[in-house]
């Protein structure tokens, strides 16, 4: 049975768009059809990340208007056969997807893939509740440790009630270990209880995630601890049987030699003015 999912925020720049991809890429390689629809009208970024922005024909908003079929506007990144885009059309506005045209987009969409991921737009507004529809069986919100992050994914939460969506689960990101282990982060289980959400997965904060950015890789080829968070991530949301159970970053106790070397954190200081 196939499953979309949808992955929210409220924030932007809390890193949705690397974790939708990173997850669908994982998907595909453990040998499930997976499609990725970029649901951020007017701005999109998947096909960037996917390295895919010389192939863009069609469009989301050219399926939705009819102007192709749906299997012209999908694309696929050179040997990874199993996953698929659906670009956002980068010229356009949110109020031109009609929510019902996109709903019978999901409905094939879920005819073709095992697994259907959309990447929806930062806010709460008519961009991502034009996405939102009976379809979307399961949904994602990320966030960060912070006050802001989690009072936007806090709202989010709210907009997915309101639209009768299922119960969203949680993923935070860019945890840092020392910085939870000095008092000054949220552990994730501490956002996760302060939203009331179930904590699908928790990221740590990985210098190779902006690196692989930089230079045009994907980051499921680069041997880190964000990859194999997203690796255990991935099987949580396909129900693989004897996933690692979360790490719980930066409240387990440390072996001895980890301790020896743990980081200094400097003190913050005001400036004097």
């Amino acid at each position: 049975m196939s499953t979309a999912w949808i992955i929210t925020s409220g924030k932007g720049g809390v890193g949705k768009s690397t974790f939708t991809a990173c997850i669908a890429l994982t998907m595909a390689r453990e040998g499930r059809k997976v499609c990725i629809v970029d649901g951020d009208v007017g701005l999109r970024d998947q096909d960037a990340l996917l390295g895919l922005e010389n192939r863009i024909v069609f469009d989301l908003l050219d399926v939705a208007e009819g102007h192709c079929r749906l299997e012209q506007a999908l694309i696929s990144p050179e040997n990874e056969p199993r996953l698929s885009l659906l670009p956002a059309s980068q010229f356009a506005r949110a109020k031109e997807l009609r929510p019902g045209a996109f709903r019978r987009i999901l409905v094939r969409l879920k005819q073709l893939y095992d697994v259907v991921l959309i990447d929806s737009p930062a806010g709460i507004e008519r961009s991502l509740r034009g996405l939102l529809n009976e379809e979307i069986n399961e949904c994602l919100i990320l966030s960060t440790p912070d006050d802001v992050c989690i009072r936007n994914a806090e709202r989010t939460a709210g907009v997915l009630e309101q639209k009768g969506m299922p119960r969203p689960r949680l993923v935070v990101n860019r945890l840092d270990e020392a910085l939870i282990r000095g008092g000054e982060m949220y552990a994730a289980a501490t956002v996760a209880a302060t939203l009331d959400l179930e904590l699908l997965g928790e990221i740590p904060d990985d210098s190779f995630v902006y690196r692989a950015t930089l230079t045009h890789q994907s980051l499921m080829d680069i041997d880190c601890e964000a990859r194999s968070a997203l690796h255990r991530i991935a099987h949580r949301m396909l129900d693989v049987p004897g996933t690692a159970p979360l790490p719980g970053y930066g409240t387990g106790t440390l072996p001895w030699y980890r301790r020896l070397f743990q980081p200094i954190l400097k003190e913050v200081k005001r400036i004097d003015r």
